[in-house]
């Protein structure tokens, strides 16, 4: 994340890494430079509590907003096509926030 820039920033995609609870897929080194990154950039994450697809896992898939915003709602939608089969193996995460 060093090539993001400073200040207000809207951030989401694939980190690999749970960031709260155990963790399976990263390591607690990833974690914890992908903490020091949103502090370094003044980020919160509005997905650290998310469900994983996997029932009791948090997600690896985040959303990192500016400290400055309060977080209203952050929701999981599932990859799925209906029918039950899955389109990925990630699902999608909305998140709304409201500026200060």
């Amino acid at each position: 994340m060093t090539s993001l820039p400073n200040g207000n920033l809207v951030w989401g995609g694939d980190g690999n890494h749970a960031m709260t609870g155990r963790e399976y897929v990263g390591s607690i080194t990833g974690r914890t430079r992908i903490r020091d990154a949103l502090t370094e950039r003044r980020l919160q994450l509005a997905t650290r509590q998310a469900p994983h697809r996997i029932g009791g896992l948090h997600t690896i898939d985040h959303i990192a907003v500016p400290l400055t915003a309060r977080v209203l709602a952050t929701h999981r939608v599932v990859g799925e096509d209906g029918r039950g089969s899955r389109l990925s193996d990630h699902d999608a995460y909305v998140t709304e926030i409201a500026l200060t």
